[in-house]
């Protein structure tokens, strides 16, 4: 009863949020030739924000500090049935995927990019600790649940990756969902744009494959099962880039770039 007393209100408010967020939808519009996604998440997203605005008090004792850490702890929870949901969509192509194995696994090396052109230039900005959270991939739920048991997400590293998982559940939806018809147009194969849109993210891997999959319907089968396969592979041999690869690079690079940009060499932050 007690536990209840203290999350039940915001699990009642998230509830809500979702059957709003539920009820308006897939919002699909076009700019030219060009459809773009807007999924249900990135209203869940802002509906949320903006109760918060609401200069209410009760109100803001919902978004206390002891309830945020609730929801941010336990969120990881909610992607174990969209990994089911993957495995369904990839099985009824299994055969055909397996048959360009070998490619997917190369895609995975694209996840470094982030360290590699994000860093420098987060550091550029002035950023230290939060270029940690904020570049080590996409900020999705993989680089979301490293930095929050390394760092803890009230660590600069926290709000780091934060930032980025609300920007990328925001806007990275809906950048997807005009990047994967561009693509297409550009004279790339509807099965490579497919693979490329598994980054990490559920939200931008479905917006990118929905919008793919309306430009060519003869193939839509195939694209949202390339597009499964991907983000599947990304969740679980990405893990293992990101730890193995991702963070020896980022902690190489953090050192000797801000040892340059500081005069003097910083040493790499390390949170118990």
């Amino acid at each position: 009863m007690k536990y209840f007393k203290s999350y039940g209100p915001l699990i009642l408010l998230v509830l809500l949020i979702d059957f709003i967020a539920e009820m308006i939808g897939m919002q699909i519009f076009s700019l030219g030739k060009i459809e773009v996604s807007i999924l249900p998440l990135v209203f869940a997203v802002i509906i949320a924000i903006l109760i918060y605005l609401i200069p209410w008090h009760p109100i803001k004792k919902l978004y206390s500090d002891k309830r945020v850490k609730f929801a941010g702890k336990y969120m990881i929870l909610i992607m174990l049935p969209l990994m089911a949901r993957y495995g369904a969509n990839v099985a009824p192509k299994i055969n055909e995927i397996l048959s360009v194995g070998w490619v997917f696994l190369v895609h995975e090396l694209g996840n470094l990019g982030t360290i590699l052109f994000g860093l420098p230039v987060a550091l550029l900005l002035g950023l230290r600790q939060e270029a940690i959270g904020s570049t080590l991939g996409l900020g999705r739920e993989g680089e979301l649940a490293y930095i929050s048991e390394k760092y803890t997400l009230d660590s600069p590293e926290g709000r780091g990756v934060l930032g980025i998982y609300l920007i990328g559940t925001i806007f990275g939806s809906i950048v997807f969902s005009i990047l994967a018809p561009v693509l297409l147009g550009m004279g790339f194969s509807y099965k490579a744009v497919a693979m490329s849109s598994g980054v990490g993210s559920s939200s931008m891997m479905t917006a990118a494959s929905t919008a793919l999959a309306a430009v060519v319907p003869k193939h839509s089968e195939t694209v949202l099962s390339f597009a499964a396969a991907s983000q599947l592979l990304t969740s679980f041999i990405g893990t293992y880039i990101m730890y193995f690869l991702a963070v020896p690079l980022q902690k190489f690079m953090y050192v000797h770039i801000t040892h340059v940009l500081d005069h003097k060499k910083e040493v790499y932050p390390e949170h118990d």
